[in-house]
């Protein structure tokens, strides 16, 4: 797999180079809250840039269009540009190796979570060598799910205690 290089300074020795650390950080994103705006943003500090990686699976109804998702979360990260917004199809580990990521960024909840993830990295490392890092959830946003926030929103409920303000 090629690497990007990126340069620390302009007078840098050529030792002061690094492959730049891609994750990407997939999901259905429907919609995007402030659980995931929070694993983000924390993930920036590991890597150089995240790709948030919108899945599209035409077995699943969605609540908002995929150009809603990859537009709105496109806009919340405008001004960071180690971030980008990309959909796919497929399976994961062929997007990012598109995209030239070594990782994947996955966040846990709950012990639920833990077991289905883990299973999910194993096989993930097996078949691409790709490795997942998974950031907890921090504890004021276990409560919060897109599909409980997907639910909310079908009774005509706010939501705005659970996804991030533009």
């Amino acid at each position: 797999m090629e690497r990007k290089q990126i340069q620390k300074s302009e007078s840098a020795a050529p030792e002061a180079l690094h492959s730049l650390k891609i994750a990407i950080f997939p999901g259905t994103f429907d919609p995007f809250t402030i659980g995931h705006l929070s694993l983000v943003n924390r993930g920036l500090k590991l890597v150089d840039q995240i790709v948030i990686a919108i899945g599209i699976n035409s077995n699943k109804k969605t609540f908002y269009s995929l150009n809603q998702r990859v537009e709105t979360i496109s806009k919340l990260f405008e001004q960071e540009p180690r971030i980008s917004v990309q959909s796919y199809e497929g399976l994961t580990v062929d997007f990012a190796r598109e995209v030239g990521a070594e990782f994947i960024l996955r966040g846990i909840r709950s012990v639920y979570d833990f077991e289905y993830e883990k299973n999910i990295a194993d096989i993930n490392r097996k078949i691409s060598g790709i490795e997942t890092f998974v950031l907890f959830t921090e504890p004021e946003h276990t409560h919060i799910s897109s599909s409980i926030v997907r639910e909310l929103l079908s009774y005509g409920k706010n939501v705005d205690d659970f996804i991030p303000v533009l």
